[in-house]
């Protein structure tokens, strides 16, 4: 078996704990890192294929930096989000959220 497998089997196994995470935990904060740990995790794979493949010089580093500064901002806007919100509540719970349908 090649290396890409290995790279591509940590790169699932990473994602899906994360999905578990954002699935099953109600910390708001802990949600947000399983959302990280998915990031990284396609991360892995783009670098992953990019450099077993071939085809365009840096292309896979190129979209990876592209998700890392996505992932950047998506924790500022969501963190911001939370941290009003705690002011509000006083809580981080996902399940106290309900009041802001609509």
């Amino acid at each position: 078996m090649s290396a890409l497998y290995w790279w591509l089997t940590l790169a699932v196994l990473l994602f899906c704990i994360g999905a578990f995470g954002v699935l099953v935990r109600r910390n708001v904060i802990v949600v947000v890192m399983c959302l990280e740990l998915m990031l990284n995790a396609v991360n892995i794979a783009l670098v992953a294929i990019s450099n077993f493949r071939g085809g365009a010089l840096g292309a896979g580093v190129l979209f990876s930096l592209f998700i890392i500064t996505l992932a950047a901002a998506e924790v500022t806007v969501g963190l911001a989000i939370v941290i009003a919100n705690y002011r509000n509540r006083r809580t981080v719970q996902t399940d106290q959220y309900n009041e802001l349908k609509g």
